[in-house]
């Protein structure tokens, strides 16, 4: 019978995983209250629990985000997104081979969800030059981000969090290409898939206006303010129309549009665009006296002029916008825009915008002054997804961006450096020379992933410390030991795979690899192979929408859900049994 601290250790893991599940708070705050029970728990000292903050993968995380924002802030990801533009030309099956390879080929040495989000417009503008449908290009672009990820050890925190974990058991930690061979072999075989299979598996949503696929109509009225109206002569920022449901989009005044910003000032006889319910219009006529036009068909011609256009931006993983409400966060002076509309999973909202608290990956419909969406460029809260040149590209900057991160991985890649010296200086060297500011770094470390695999590499210590990582493995062997040991290799990646659903790749990683490598270790197997395969299937899992990068692209794509199953559940299954038929030729059991 397993000990009290044991039990302890495998409750707080299911309660991890339901929190995880659940979304009620962001992974970061779960991972400290995680390291608090821990603590108050006695399991782990204080200076145990903070253990897995202080090692060199940290680092290594922290460095790779920097270097990957340098190559932003220099426009050579945009460059890279002109390349494809000229290369893919009008064919389907070229655009995706082309899009799969570039995006695979730089996700092997950046992150996922960054590599995905800038080449999200790059994709979407190929595919309208191309006269096809986002629809089919994007789950593939999600798709080969995550499989380029598989290439190296910085390819995603996933691999560097596992290499921790295999340091700390003394095992010695991932080489930079260690699992390559097998992280290639996935990937060309993930781009065949696809650029043989993904017309039949994918819709074809055909793109609409923007006020037809957000399913406004019904919101979009034109109100009129009356001569002796209480509203004329006041700001819109002192009308109090938004806290009554109503959002006021454009003026029109003497036949000339004027963009709605908090500071326009209202007068007599002024048209306004709005968007708001029937019923917030009525109150606001019986207490403001405003005359509603009746009968008014509008569209996106209707809100949109030579100096104003309509956006779409989707919400960051890393966003401070995160469960926060466009009314909370002042959204309109904060961004100098204005959102219309929200798509989220599969469903247009409109309704009472400014009280839904925003998750990752909606897609926010934006009205603004053309200067405006310039400002918001580039802003790691909020991705434009519009053909447009997001960063100048600055070419000798750039060129010593790349050269930075090239030499890291060289020095590192051919064991001259260690790989956290080497990318650490990297990235202090990218600062140095100005690629990137120090103030514009701090903001490209996704400090939230580095507090999870801080804490969740701590909670690993504390499965091994008190036996509960002995007393999974114990479980295991009894029950699929007489199977053999693929069945049980598979069984631990099927495990991983299943964890990845609630929770994310990285900590799905650390609460299987102390399990799998004590399981290994009581076969008398090799442990190394067992964490490979724990590490790869972590990042190999195609078949819900829950990885960023499938949920960027989810809103942006039209999906829904039951369209990552149909083409990730084969994709998946594929490149667990290369993985399975790999490791133990390249890792002999």
């Amino acid at each position: 019978m397993p000990d009290t601290q044991i039990l302890l250790v495998f409750s707080f893991l299911a309660l991890v995983v339901v929190l995880f599940f659940l979304e009620w708070f962001s992974i970061d705050i779960i991972t400290l209250l995680l390291l608090i029970a821990l603590v108050l728990s006695g399991i782990l000292t204080p200076a145990e629990a903070f253990s897995g903050f202080a090692t060199e993968i940290i680092m290594i995380l922290g460095a790779v985000f920097v270097l990957s924002g340098a190559l932003l802030e220099t426009g050579v990801m945009d460059n890279l997104g002109n390349i494809i533009w000229r290369m893919a030309g009008g064919s389907r099956a070229r655009i995706i081979i082309l899009v799969m390879i570039f995006t695979a080929g730089i996700s092997a040495f950046m992150n996922n969800t960054t590599t995905t989000a800038v080449f999200l417009p790059a994709v979407i503008a190929v595919c309208r030059r191309s006269k096809i449908n986002p629809s089919q290009m994007l789950i593939p672009l999600a798709f080969a981000s995550i499989l380029g990820g598989t290439c190296s050890l910085i390819g995603t925190s996933t691999n560097v969090a596992a290499s921790g974990v295999l340091e700390r058991a003394g095992l010695g930690g991932f080489s930079l290409f260690e699992f390559s061979a097998v992280g290639i072999v996935a990937t060309a075989v993930g781009i065949l898939y696809m650029a043989l299979f993904s017309h039949r598996l994918l819709p074809n949503v055909p793109e609409a206006s923007f006020t037809e696929e957000y399913e406004m109509k019904q919101y979009l009225s034109e109100v009129v303010i009356p001569n002796g109206s209480t509203l004329a002569g006041t700001p819109l920022r002192e009308t109090q129309l938004s806290e009554m449901g109503i959002t006021v989009l454009e003026v029109v005044r003497k036949k000339q549009k004027i963009f709605a910003g908090p500071d326009t000032r209202l007068a007599e006889g002024d048209v306004l665009v709005v968007n708001a319910t029937r019923e917030s219009l009525l109150s606001v006529k019986e207490t403001s006296g405003i005359e509603i036009k009746a009968d008014v068909k509008l569209g996106d011609v209707d809100l949109i002029t030579s100096t104003i256009k309509i956006v779409e931006a989707i919400v960051m993983p890393q966003s401070i916008l995160v469960g926060q409400t466009i009314k909370d966060i002042n959204f309109r002076s904060r961004f100098g825009v204005t959102a219309m509309a929200i798509y989220r999973r599969g469903h247009s909202l409109a309704d009472k915008l400014a009280l839904l608290p925003l998750k990752v990956g909606d897609v926010l419909l934006l009205q603004g002054r053309i200067e405006q969406f310039d400002r918001l460029v580039g802003n790691p809260d909020l991705w434009v997804l519009e053909e447009m040149h997001h960063v100048p590209y600055r070419k000798r900057k750039g060129i010593y961006a790349v050269l930075a991160m090239g030499a890291a991985v060289a020095l590192s890649g051919f064991g001259l450096m260690p790989i956290s010296m080497a990318f650490l200086a990297a990235a202090v060297l990218v600062v140095i020379i100005k690629c990137i500011s120090a103030e514009e770094a701090y903001d490209f470390i996704d400090w939230r992933m580095l507090i999870l695999i801080g804490g969740m590499t701590s909670f690993g210590f504390a499965m091994e410390k008190t036996g509960a990582a002995e007393q999974a493995a114990d479980w295991i062997v009894q029950l699929l030991n007489p199977m053999g040991i693929t069945v049980i290799m598979a069984g631990f990646a099927l495990l991983t795979i299943a964890l990845t659903q609630p929770m994310s790749n990285a900590s799905a990683a650390l609460v299987v690899l102390p399990i799998a490598i004590t399981t290994a270790s009581q076969l008398g197997v090799n442990p190394r192979a067992f964490a490979i395969i724990v590490t790869l299937s972590a990042s190999l899992s195609f078949i819900t929408p829950l990885e960023p990068s499938c949920i960027l692209v989810y809103g942006p794509g039209k999906y829904q859900f039951k369209h990552f199953i149909i083409t990730g559940l084969p994709l998946t299954l594929l490149c667990l049994a290369i993985v399975l038929i790999m490791v133990p030729i390249l890792w002999p059991l």
